[in-house]
């Protein structure tokens, strides 16, 4: 399978969107950072900033939809129509069971799927962007928070900081372009991008191990009482 765009050509994407929409890349940034810490407030607060945070997910993923696929990467890939259309639904998703549902619940937590889901909420708000500028992708032709694959890495970390298993329909288009992403990365050299399918690998069993065990908590909770004689 061929790309049918050169890596000149990917990069001049980044190099066009960055200057175009800066200083949008900082705002989401900063959005970002502040998903984060209102991840540490509880009590009676928590599910009202989780319905904030799940709106600027959501938001996250319909700009991505929206200002960077259908408006330029489609230039050079005529499938970035489909993936706009693919990140908008992620989008109208997490704002469906987040907002309007208020089913994402998101705080810090100690077990293991707290700590993979900083680590991956660092590595895409730090780490991404320096191993890229290791390997010579320098702004403005380089990848910035708000486009696909830091983002994408991103929200898996995010969605593995919510109290409730968070939805399976979540992580069926981060999962997809998780493939995409590394596939792209050893094709091009854009080896930051292997932390896509890392990230992809760890969350995804971690998410559906906790769907598994909320299920079997449920149907244990469900039972009548055993009553002895």
């Amino acid at each position: 399978m061929t790309l049918p765009f050169t890596i000149d050509e990917f990069l001049d994407v980044f190099r066009r969107y960055n200057e175009s929409m800066w200083p949008v890349q900082w705002l989401l940034v900063a959005l970002a950072v502040a998903m984060l810490v209102a991840a540490t407030h509880g009590g009676t607060k928590a599910r009202s900033t989780s319905r904030v945070t799940s709106g600027i997910l959501a938001a996250f993923w319909i700009w991505m939809g929206v200002a960077y696929h259908l408006v330029f990467f489609r230039a050079i890939n005529p499938a970035a129509t489909l993936f706009g259309v693919g990140f908008i639904v992620e989008g109208a998703l997490i704002a469906w069971f987040g907002v309007v549902r208020n089913r994402l619940e998101f705080e810090l937590r100690s077990d293991m799927a707290g700590r993979i889901g900083l680590t991956l909420a660092a590595y895409a708000l730090i780490v991404y962007p320096l191993v890229g500028h290791v390997l010579g992708h320098r702004y403005p032709s380089a990848p910035t928070f708000g486009v696909p694959c830091p983002t994408t890495i991103f929200t898996l970390g995010m969605l593995l900081l919510c109290r409730a298993p968070c939805p399976l329909a979540l992580i069926i288009i981060p999962a997809g372009w998780s493939l995409l992403g590394v596939f792209a990365a050893l094709r091009l050299g854009m080896w930051e991008d292997v932390g896509l399918v890392v990230a992809a690998l760890a969350a995804t069993p971690v998410i559906l191990s906790h769907r598994s065990v909320a299920k079997r908590e449920r149907y244990v909770a469900s039972r009548p009482s055993e009553r002895w004689g």
